[in-house]
C-alpha cells in the first residue's frame, strides 16, 4: 500500500544530484509508510532556494549528499548551521563517501549523521527505512507539536 502525502505533515528535503539515488529515498520512504513529502534540489542552490526562499516551509529534516554539482554539500550545510531560522534543522548526510575526512567534517560542521550509500539496493532500500523511521517516529524534532500527544505529529 502506498501512503498518502499529508499536507499536514512537514516536508523532507533531499539533496541529491541522482535522480537514481532519489527515486531510491521515495520507495524507501513508501515501504516504511512515510507520508511527508519528499522535495528533491538537485545542487546546493535548489536546496537554498527551498530553504531560504520558500516561506512557511518547515522541513522535517534533510537528507544531503556530500558530493553535489558546484558547491558541495558542506558548504551548504555551513550555510544553514548559521542561519537564524535554520540552524536546528536536522540535516542527515546520505553518501557514497567513506573517507573519514568527509565524515568528521561534517559532524563538526553541525551534521547530525552520517550513512554511506550502499551498494546493494536492497540493503540501501532497508537503511533508507530505518532513517525514516528513526527520525520521523522515535526522535521529537525541533518544532514538534507535542502538547496533546506527548508525540511527535510525523507518524
Amino acid at each position: 500500500m502506498t501512503p498518502l502525502v499529508r499536507s499536514d505533515l512537514p516536508p523532507i528535503l533531499v539533496v541529491d544530484d541522482s535522480d537514481e539515488d532519489f527515486d531510491t529515498v521515495s520507495i524507501a520512504a513508501r515501504r516504511a509508510g512515510i507520508g511527508n513529502l519528499l522535495v528533491h534540489a538537485m545542487d546546493a542552490d535548489d536546496a537554498r532556494r527551498q530553504l531560504f526562499a520558500v516561506p512557511g516551509a518547515d522541513y522535517a529534516f534533510m537528507l544531503l549528499d556530500c558530493n553535489l554539482p558546484g558547491e558541495d554539500g558542506l558548504t551548504l550545510l555551513e550555510e544553514v548551521r548559521r542561519h537564524p531560522q535554520r540552524r536546528t534543522l536536522p540535516v542527515i548526510v546520505l553518501t557514497a563517501s567513506i573517507n573519514p575526512r568527509d565524515r568528521d567534517a561534517f559532524y563538526a560542521a553541525g551534521g547530525n549523521a552520517y550513512h554511506v550509500k550502499l551498494v546493494n539496493f536492497e540493503d540501501g532500500l532497508a537503511n533508507l527505512e530505518s532513517i525514516f523511521r528513526y527520525w520521523l517516529t522515535h526522535v521529537v524534532l525541533p518544532g514538534a507539536d507535542t502538547s496533546s500527544t506527548g508525540k511527535p505529529l510525523c507518524p
